[in-house]
């Protein structure tokens, strides 16, 4: 779908070299700018999302892990080594 962007002179001085350091004309370092932004935004929507979404599970009661043992598992993993999940910690109780 064609549109149509006014940039500003300095912007469109920014652009030029950077895309023929990558090889592409402005127009297509454009579009995988857009592309690349528009996939952050979308990434980031969803991190806030399901974080809120777990905040939401812990206030109701869900499940909390220390996290001295959810970084163990995360390093055991990364390395490639066998990890169990850790167990749920006690809850707390709040004042």
């Amino acid at each position: 779908m064609p549109t149509t962007l006014k940039l500003p002179e300095e912007l469109k001085r920014r652009i030029q070299p950077l895309a023929r350091q990558s090889g592409k004309t402005p127009h297509a370092w454009m579009i995988d700018a857009l592309e690349e932004q528009a996939t952050r935004s979308e990434l980031r929507e969803r991190f806030v999302r399901d974080a809120l979404e777990a905040a939401k599970e812990v206030d109701e009661g869900g499940p909390l892990y220390a996290a001295e043992d959810v970084h163990a598992y995360i390093r055991a993993r990364a390395a490639g080594r066998p990890a169990r999940r850790p167990p749920p910690a006690g809850r707390r109780r709040r004042h």
